[in-house]
């Protein structure tokens, strides 16, 4: 069977804190966007194997597609396996979520692949030891997320923008983020949410459009900080990083702005266009 991951945007990036597993607390509007990778996916009787157009990334244990094959076996106790073949879209390292999106996308294709039924709860369970913001992409909402991002409180969000990303060619580690981020900063805390949970709407965006990773990552690679002003300068209301990055999105309200923007960037750094009110089909 054939999947479809799309990635995402991030509407704003708090890093509330580090917790005592490790991991960071953060506050976030996760908002996917039409860029996807196409997966392949066909049952087996027991083995395990991920492969890929893109040599970039591991198609061993390592892979989300292949933990997340692993983890819902063994989560219900088969000893069914599955073949995935990855035809990578979204750029490695990016902050869009591919390798979460992927790892979903077996999730949710891998009950009817082995003629099992999962409840979703159980899925979501899986989902959260796959990867933190894997329970996200199980869903085709946009969603305002708490804790590792797992915690999730779904919106509707239509942006009534063309979502122009760029990517330059910058592998951005996320541990390495983290740490970096950690480092500057005494204290990783906000004293109020960013969102209240109430709809959000085109006039809440200017407060949202925060990202802390900026300040770390637009110090290492002022190449992705460039991205941003030039996004700005080429006529989008708001840009931002997205993730720890590298992506840079930018919000337009102009189609002629948008074909300046592709035009200016396309020969430098990946590019990908999202229509305005996009709403991915799952």
């Amino acid at each position: 069977m054939v999947r479809t991951a799309y990635a995402k945007i991030n509407l704003g990036l708090r890093v509330l804190g580090k917790r005592e597993d490790g991991f960071h607390d953060i506050e976030t509007i996760f908002h996917r966007i039409d860029l996807h990778d196409e997966l392949n996916i066909e049952p087996t009787e027991s083995l395990i194997s991920v492969s890929s157009d893109s040599a970039a990334i591991p198609t061993n244990e390592s892979n989300l597609c292949w933990k997340a094959v692993e983890l819902l076996r063994t989560e219900i106790g088969t000893a069914r396996g599955a073949a995935v073949h990855i035809k990578k879209n979204i750029p490695i390292g990016s902050g869009l979520g591919g390798g979460s999106s992927d790892a979903a996308a077996v999730l949710a294709a891998l009950p009817g692949a082995w003629n099992i039924p999962v409840d979703a709860s159980t899925l979501a369970g899986v989902a959260v030891n796959v990867g933190s913001d894997v329970p996200y992409f199980l869903h085709n909402k946009s969603a305002y997320a708490e804790g590792r991002g797992e915690r999730l409180q779904f919106v509707n969000i239509s942006l009534p923008f063309s979502i122009v990303v760029v990517t330059p060619n910058v592998h951005i580690s996320t541990a390495w983020a983290y740490g970096a981020l950690s480092r500057q900063r005494r204290e990783l805390s906000h004293s109020t949410k960013f969102y209240d949970g109430a709809t959000c709407t085109v006039a809440a965006l200017p407060m949202l459009m925060e990202n802390d990773f900026e300040e770390v990552v637009f110090t290492a690679h002022p190449e992705i900080a460039d991205v941003k002003r030039n996004l700005l300068s080429l006529g989008a209301i708001h840009a931002l990083l997205s993730g720890s990055g590298s992506s840079v999105f930018g919000l337009f309200d102009n189609n002629d702005n948008v074909r300046r923007a592709a035009d200016f960037f396309t020969f430098k750094h990946f590019v990908s266009i999202t229509a305005p009110n996009f709403f991915p089909s799952l």
